[in-house]
């Protein structure tokens, strides 16, 4: 898996229009804390459960990818830590072109505990939404 910065994450997207852009996080976090336009939310584990479940993940994004294993895939978590475990899940199932959106939509934690400060998708000013 390769690691991007989300500006250079953005670049390749728009490089690279048949890439898959994939939103790993809870659905509350996609709707709620916003997310990156035309992003496919495919959620590595969710609410209450809290335990991924990887062959639920990998059918979902093979579906979205058109069953396509050589297809660029994009992922994107909160903090860039969740696509891990999540990426390696899909190398497992054969997926070979991965790219780990560094630092995630929100970025990490200051000193503070407060993200969105140091790094992260909507720090660089990068294309979101919410609902």
């Amino acid at each position: 898996m390769k690691h991007l910065t989300p500006t250079e994450s953005h670049a390749f997207l728009q490089a690279h229009p048949e890439a898959l852009f994939v939103d790993v996080r809870m659905e509350l976090e996609y709707l709620y804390v916003g997310h990156p336009p035309g992003i496919v939310h495919v959620a590595w584990y969710e609410y209450p459960e809290m335990q991924p479940d990887a062959d639920r993940f990998v059918a979902q994004v093979k579906r979205e990818a058109g069953g396509d294993l050589h297809r660029p895939l994009v992922l994107m978590c909160r903090s860039g830590t969740r696509t891990l475990p999540a990426g390696a899940a899909l190398e497992a199932a054969g997926f070979d072109n991965l790219i780990n959106v560094l630092h995630g939509f929100e970025g990490d934690a200051d000193a503070n505990f407060q993200r969105g400060r140091l790094n992260g998708w909507r720090h660089d000013g990068l294309p979101w939404e919410q609902m």
